[in-house]
């Protein structure tokens, strides 16, 4: 009786855990010492779902508009949020991808992964590690470039997404204050796109 009653202890502690956690990777879940048997009976309970490989989300956690942000974030540690993901993300303009648009450093293996639906963009170690943000969301922190790098980011990448993106980004961006122009000058410059950016800038109001 002892050891039935210690293991259900245990495992309300552990759907506890879950709930806490809101989305959490398996190893998560070990690394609190809990039996991963465990990660089985909270499914079949309905208390967590699986949501891709190792990657789990309890069924009753508050979602929020950046849950895919952050399941990308888990599965992809090195990603890092870019372009119409991040314009979406700090509420510039009017994108809204299908997918997570996600950077990481040139010549990275890309991980297999299910869910979210996720684009990799491969960028120059210098362009890959200015400007990232850590803002923390629901479940956990999520990795986003800043808008003034997500701005350059759209430029360098206008003849592949559009140059309506980028001219809508720096307009949108400039009139609600999200980077200062001083930020945006050194984006420019660190994605090699000054040249390109400076007409544009010099028509903001």
């Amino acid at each position: 009786m002892r050891t039935k009653k210690h293991n259900t202890t245990a495992f309300k502690k552990a759907a506890n855990f879950a709930r806490a956690k809101g989305v959490f990777h398996s190893r998560d879940f070990e690394k609190a010492r809990f039996p991963r048997e465990y990660l089985r009976r909270l499914a079949l309970a309905g208390i967590v779902r699986q949501i891709s490989r190792g990657l789990y989300e309890a069924h009753d956690f508050d979602l929020d508009e950046n849950l895919t942000l952050l399941e990308a974030a888990l599965v992809a540690p090195r990603g890092v949020v870019c372009l119409s993901s991040a314009l979406q993300f700090h509420q510039i303009g009017t994108q809204w991808p299908r997918q997570v648009w996600l950077a990481v450093p040139r010549g990275s293996r890309f991980p297999r992964i299910k869910r979210p639906n996720v684009r990799f963009c491969e960028f120059s170690k210098e362009a890959y590690s200015h400007g990232i943000e850590e803002h923390k969301v629901a479940g956990g922190v999520v990795r986003v470039y800043s808008p003034a790098k997500t701005v350059a980011d759209c430029f360098k990448y206008r003849n592949k997404y559009g140059l309506d993106v980028a001219v809508e980004a720096i307009r949108e961006g400039w009139n609600e204050r999200k980077f200062t122009l001083a930020e945006l000058v050194e984006a420019a410059k660190i994605c090699r796109v000054d040249k390109v950016i400076h007409p544009y800038i010099e028509m903001l109001p």
